[in-house]
């Protein structure tokens, strides 16, 4: 017996001390969190949706850098994809070129201290970001930095949902073949995009080199009128707010997980009220325990409210899209779960061009025909296992 109150009383104070980390950490993150978001811009897009296409020109890009390479992502896997990158960066660095490396500590926990020796050997500046730390350790394992942008030479940059591993060009069985969507940028907004890397880098390595001229050339404007928006500490809810109640017609959203805010989720609910169509898109197969779940009593409502959604069965779904109407889309590295809303750094793109807005929803179109219409009678069907996962994934929906 008393052993038991002694295990309880443990169980109580790790509880307790969870919390308070939690909500400290969080106020601090808060209170220094900036607030920014571009004027409109104006570059070139092409959008890649196929690992293998993207990586052949990304990896191209990188080969042709005659002056700076800079590099952000969350996951970067220890397998042959990753060997090959480094490969190509370490080669890079001995020419002369300067190449910088920032990853997210947990997200690319496989990234050994051996690793990084030998990328520094070459010549390659590598940072972590968001390592767990002091005071607040729960809080700050909880934050990552999900952003995924690299910038070459000042002129190209690249932004969008793929990580840097062998699932992303299709060669993980499970989760083939990934479907993602990924931007390669050109214009005057890729300063700003040299600016974001810049700013996290400077947090994480020490190093500030934003007043550089050289990273910053100048640069033509392009055809695509759009601005950035980086968020983290909670500023993306308001984000996707304002785009939806932006809507009058119609609704597109595409993401792997679907765990939308209280407030967003009224919103969408709002909106249907309103008359606009919702059409949402989420992968058929789950990749990460009781994501699928946390999603149902929302999808579950948004049926009952004749919205349309759509499971993705050609291999996996990672996309991260919103298109409101035919003025909008949104593609960057935020998902539309609570994790991206409340606790990642993130950085999504917005374009209000018309024409790369059609181009857009052709390829949405193409992904639901390789889709299957999920059904209120699917989701109502009794299934004791699924009722219980989901209750556990309600409670567990911030972090998931």
């Amino acid at each position: 017996m008393k052993f038991v109150l002694i295990l309880s009383g443990l169980v109580l104070l790790i509880i307790i001390w969870l919390v308070i980390d939690f909500r400290l950490g969080r106020r601090k993150h808060l209170l220094a969190a900036g607030n920014t978001e571009t004027a409109i811009l104006h570059g070139n897009f092409e959008i890649f949706t196929h690992g293998k296409e993207l990586f052949h020109n990304y990896f191209t890009d990188i080969y042709q850098a005659e002056r700076h390479i800079h590099v952000l992502f969350y996951i970067v896997k220890d397998d042959a994809v990753s060997q090959e990158f480094f490969s190509i960066l370490k080669e890079k660095a001995r020419e002369g070129v300067e190449v910088r490396v920032l990853l997210d500590r947990i997200g690319s926990w496989k990234i050994t201290k051996a690793t990084v020796a030998v990328l520094r050997e070459a010549g390659i500046q590598f940072a972590f970001s968001n390592r767990i730390k002091l005071p607040f350790l729960y809080y700050s394992s909880q934050v990552r930095n999900h952003r995924k942008i690299s910038i070459i030479d000042g002129e190209i940059g690249y932004l969008g949902g793929f990580n840097i591993g062998k699932e992303y060009i299709d060669e993980d069985p499970k989760l083939s073949p990934w479907r993602d969507y990924h931007l390669k940028i050109t214009g005057e907004s890729v300063n700003f995009l040299q600016s974001e890397f810049l700013i996290d880098w400077n947090e994480y390595s020490g190093e500030d080199l934003q007043d550089y001229p050289d990273y910053f050339p100048e640069l033509p404007k392009g055809a695509v009128r759009h601005q950035y928006i980086p968020t983290e500490a909670g500023q993306l809810e308001e984000n996707f707010i304002r785009l939806i109640r932006k809507a009058e017609q119609s609704i597109i959203i595409g993401s792997p997980y679907f765990i939308p805010s209280t407030k967003i989720f009224a919103e969408l609910l709002e909106s249907r009220r309103r008359g606009v169509s919702i059409t949402v898109m989420v992968p058929f197969t789950a990749d990460h325990l009781l994501v699928q779940e946390a999603s149902f009593r929302y999808l579950r409502r948004l049926l009952e409210a004749g919205a349309l959604v759509y499971q993705y069965k050609n291999g996996f779904y990672h996309a991260k899209t919103i298109v409101i109407d035919d003025k909008i889309c949104d593609i960057g590295t935020a998902n539309f779960d609570k994790r991206s809303l409340f606790l990642n750094k993130e950085i999504n793109c917005l374009l209000y061009d018309p024409a790369f807005i059609e181009r857009l929803k052709a390829v949405i179109t193409n992904d639901i025909l390789d889709s299957e219409p999920l059904t209120l009678a699917v989701l109502n069907k009794p299934n004791l296992l699924r009722s219980v996962k989901e209750r556990i994934a309600a409670a567990l929906s911030y972090f998931l």
